[in-house]
């Protein structure tokens, strides 16, 4: 299993980065680079590719609605030619509160904008030839009854380092993970339980893996939890209550949640609803408290060597073939520690 992590934005990019590097001697894999409506994620990742050797640098995640195609494709392969074979391109749909809201862009055909994404893309690094594509959302290009008619078919100028470049999704409902298990090389999946994920996802992966290219290697699938590996620690796992009720309560409007839904499809219907209600009612702390225990244990990664190698079965079970973890501490070396003690773990089992 690779091990991967979510760079924080709580030290600030040059701090962050800083600590990606020491990660990385530790045994990190891959690093995914947040965005959001935050600084942009790609000027990070061009800073991380000239300060590490070996570590994958992914988008995590680019949003589908704020570039064109051709410029995520070209994004992705500069970043690639930077990092000499490090980028994975991490896309995603995000919400209609940050694209509507913060982009001023509709919030439309998700699905079948990003199935059109990854083919654009994978055509522009392939260079074959001249970009001509005819979809439902992207017409490149331009017809000339849209424009002035002076559009004509390019290829991206530079040959690319690969021809084809790591592909993530991250994707929550039926259709769109089945989509990703068609089409993705990995899947970056959001509140992932191992021991609920075949009752929530395992049709949809099923239904599309069957038309998978079997040319295509399996897809990679990242999940995991916090990380703080020794004895006494298990009061840790209490950590994770406030970004589980910011997600399950608070992220989007109420009807358009796709965690809190997630949430309820493990079993928690009724907590999923109260704590929504407590979160949008401003009694964030209430709601906090009312995520239940069995949720905290079964998603994390904290505790003895011996719980967490039986964790990690469990995941490996479940169809888990990469780990996406945040490690736990108040320092940079505390964390890095962590690391390090997961690395051994795996080389373990």
């Amino acid at each position: 299993m690779k091990i991967s992590t979510l760079m924080s934005y709580a030290q600030g990019y040059v701090g962050a980065t800083k600590e990606i590097v020491e990660m990385e001697k530790a045994g990190l894999d891959v690093v995914w680079v947040p965005e959001a409506y935050s600084f942009d994620g790609v000027s990070a990742m061009g800073y991380i590719a000239a300060l590490t050797q070996n570590v994958t640098i992914a988008s995590g995640i680019l949003n589908i609605y704020s570039r064109t195609p051709t410029l995520m494709a070209m994004t992705a392969a500069g970043i690639d030619a930077l990092s000499e074979g490090r980028c994975m391109l991490g896309l995603g749909a995000s919400g209609p509160q940050v694209i509507e809201g913060f982009h001023g862009i509709p919030f439309d055909a998700p699905m079948t904008r990003l199935r059109e994404v990854v083919e654009i893309c994978r055509a522009v690094w392939l260079r074959e030839e001249k970009l001509s594509f005819s979809g439902k959302k992207y017409q490149i290009p331009l017809p000339a009854d849209q424009g002035t008619g002076l559009g004509k078919p390019l290829k991206i100028i530079n040959h690319p380092y690969r021809e084809e470049i790591p592909i993530a999704l991250a994707t929550l409902g039926d259709k769109s993970v089945e989509m990703t298990a068609e089409i993705a090389d990995a899947w970056l999946p959001a509140f992932f339980m191992a021991e609920g994920a075949d009752a929530v996802w395992g049709d949809a992966l099923r239904r599309g893996n069957a038309k998978r290219d079997p040319g295509r290697e399996p897809l990679d699938i990242y999940a995991g939890g916090a990380v703080a590996v020794g004895q006494g620690l298990e009061s840790y796992r209490e950590m994770s209550r406030p970004g589980i009720a910011l997600y399950v309560g608070g992220m989007g409007a109420k009807e358009k949640n796709f965690y809190n839904q997630i949430f309820r499809k493990y079993g928690y219907e009724n907590e999923a609803e109260e704590i929504q209600n407590l979160y949008l009612s401003g009694r964030k702390s209430e709601a906090e408290a009312a995520i239940p225990q069995s949720y905290l244990d079964a998603t994390s990664l904290i505790g003895s060597e011996s719980f967490i190698k039986d964790q990690l079965q469990i995941h490996k079970e479940a169809g888990v073939t990469s780990l996406n973890v945040s490690f736990l501490g108040t320092t940079t070396a505390e964390r890095v520690k962590h690391c390090d003690a997961l690395k051994n773990i795996l080389e373990t089992i």
